[in-house]
Order: structure tokens, then C-alpha cells, then sequence
């Protein structure tokens, strides 16, 4: 009977043994397996900027994909384009509907055959709560580490600035959203209305936000929801301990203001979505899934050496 060779490409090392002793052909390929020298494949990683951004710019989202492609050698990184061009990207930041966005993002996800044995995520401010949003109505393919860097995850109650030539589309949001953020409206067709939590009026936030006020379980409750959070090995929440754009900065790691007033913060585990634990928080911070870290700097100011110590790990 003629033999067969194994191959065993990790090692190099080769078997020959009869074709028909396919006990001895699968211990082969454990050996091969289980020799120092394997390597997994690195865990694919999904990227959603932030507001006014895009998926490829040179100086943000591009310089970011680089580096954890330095960092990681063969990773598979995909930074999503919400629209048909770089442009129409960011204006969706601002423009089209969140709910819209994680639909899409869903899909996309869905029909990638790269992404099928699971993914880790990392969201830029307001990319970081609309990939939680993804990670609790869509857990196929399978959501790993959700890192959110920046993310507003009670909302914002304030827009004290916005970055570089986007400033005067920011100023008239602003405008827009102290005045009707909870109209039908400017819900449907403002990006950052559908994150917009005012402490005073909680009534009116919790009816009328069509996108916040629903994924942190306040208008009903979503077992799904909290089961699907709940698949995560990791959630990591990154916040920028001077940042001086997000208010307040506490919403990065889950806190916010007091209900009826507009100063003193409360944290996570001092908040009734954590007590009453509507999303799963509190019994994921008890099983050590979640993780806080702060970084002195103000909104999205980083180094690659401090990426690399604190974030590279989640991603491998």
C-alpha cells in the first residue's frame, strides 16, 4: 500500500506512515498542534469612529488601524463606512439615524465570512455606545471584547466643542439641541439628540429618546438585551479624565448626573440601571468583565505607547 506523507508546516517536521493508519495521521497533527511554535490566528477587530470622522482618516481612524496592524501582525481590521464615500461617512455621524446605523453596521457585519468565528470591537467616543448597541441586538457573528474609548454611555448633557472645520456644523447643533432635542424630529435626523440626556427632565427623555433611553433599558425591558451584553469576555471603558468635550466625562464609565440636577455625578454602581441591574452590569462587574481605565489627556488624546500597554492585550 502506498504511504503518506503529513506535513506539519508550523514545525517542519514531517511523518510517513501508511495511508491507512489514520490513528497515528491525527496523533501527527496534534503533535503539530500542540508544538510551542503554533500560533492562533489573531481575533478579527471592528472599528466605528466618532462623531464628524470617518472610517479612513490618515489621522485618526487610519493611524489606529495601523497601529494595531504593527502591533498585531495579520489581524483582520475593519473600520466602518457608514455610506457610499468618506464624505457621506461623516456626515451620517451627524445626520442619519443611530438606529439606522446599527442596522446597517448588523448587516454588514453578518454577510462578512471573516468575522464568523467572533470579533472584537473598539468604538471612539460616540462610536462606543453604538457598538454596545451592536453587541445587544446582534450577537451573530459573535461580539468578544467590546473596548470604548471615550464612549458616551449615559448620554451627554452639554456640546461644549467640536474639532477643527466641523465647528460650525457643532454650533448649530448645539443650538438645535438645547432647544428641541426631544421633538420627533431632530430625534429621527440628529445623531447626537438620539444620546442626548437631560437630568432634569428625565420623563421626557425616557419617552421621547428613541436610541439612548432604549438601550440602557429604560422605556422597557429587553431580556435579549441584557443577555446579549452578557456574552462579552470583556467591556472595556476607557475615559479621558480631562477631557473637556464629553459632559460629563463620567458618562465614559457609565455614570452620570444626579436625576434632577445638573452637578453632582453619580457612578455606575450608584445608579438604579446597576442596582436593579436592567442590563446585566452589575452582575458582569461581580464576574470581573468589566474593565475602567482613565488616561490623563482630554477627549481621544492618546500615545501609541499607552495603546499599546493598556489596549493591545484586549485585542489579542
Amino acid at each position: 500500500m502506498a504511504a503518506s506523507v503529513v506535513q506539519c508546516h508550523v514545525t517542519g517536521r514531517k511523518w510517513t506512515m501508511a495511508a491507512s493508519s489514520i490513528a497515528l495521521v491525527f496523533a501527527a497533527l496534534v503533535l503539530c498542534l500542540c508544538d510551542g511554535q503554533y500560533e492562533a490566528e489573531p481575533v478579527p477587530l471592528v472599528i466605528w469612529h466618532g462623531m464628524g470622522d470617518s472610517c479612513c482618516n490618515p489621522f485618526s481612524m487610519g493611524a489606529v488601524k495601523k497601529m494595531v496592524e504593527r502591533q498585531i501582525p495579520g489581524i483582520y481590521v475593519l473600520s466602518l463606512r457608514i455610506g457610499n464615500s468618506i464624505t457621506e461617512d461623516m456626515k451620517n455621524s451627524f445626520f442619519l439615524n443611530v438606529n439606522e446605523q446599527v442596522d446597517f453596521v448588523c448587516k454588514e457585519l453578518a454577510l462578512n465570512s471573516l468575522l464568523q468565528n467572533g470579533y472584537n470591537s473598539m468604538g471612539f467616543s460616540q462610536g462606543g455606545q453604538f457598538l454596545r448597541a451592536v453587541a445587544q441586538r446582534c450577537p451573530s457573528p459573535r461580539m468578544k471584547n467590546l473596548i470604548s474609548i471615550g464612549g458616551q454611555h449615559q448620554g451627554v448633557y452639554g456640546f461644549p466643542r467640536c474639532p477643527g472645520e466641523i465647528s460650525k456644523i457643532c454650533d448649530q447643533i448645539r443650538k438645535v439641541l438645547n432647544f428641541g432635542a426631544y421633538t420627533r424630529y431632530v430625534q429621527e435626523h440628529l445623531v447626537q439628540a438620539e444620546y442626548w440626556h437631560d437630568p432634569l427632565n428625565e420623563d421626557e427623555y425616557r419617552n421621547s429618546s428613541i436610541f439612548l433611553a432604549d438601550i440602557n433599558q429604560e422605556k422597557q425591558l429587553n431580556n435579549s438585551y441584557k443577555n446579549n451584553i452578557q456574552l462579552l469576555e470583556k467591556f472595556v471603558m476607557v475615559k479621558f479624565l480631562n477631557d473637556t468635550m464629553v459632559d460629563p466625562p463620567d458618562t465614559e464609565w457609565f455614570g452620570f448626573y444626579q436625576s434632577g440636577q445638573s452637578s453632582k455625578t453619580v457612578t455606575l454602581q450608584e445608579s438604579t440601571l446597576y442596582t436593579d441591574d436592567r442590563l446585566g452590569l452589575r452582575e458582569m462587574d461581580k464576574a470581573g468583565k468589566l474593565v475602567f481605565i482613565g488616561v490623563e489627556g482630554d477627549h481621544l488624546q492618546f500615545n501609541e505607547e499607552w495603546f499599546t500597554k493598556n489596549i493591545i492585550p484586549f485585542l489579542l
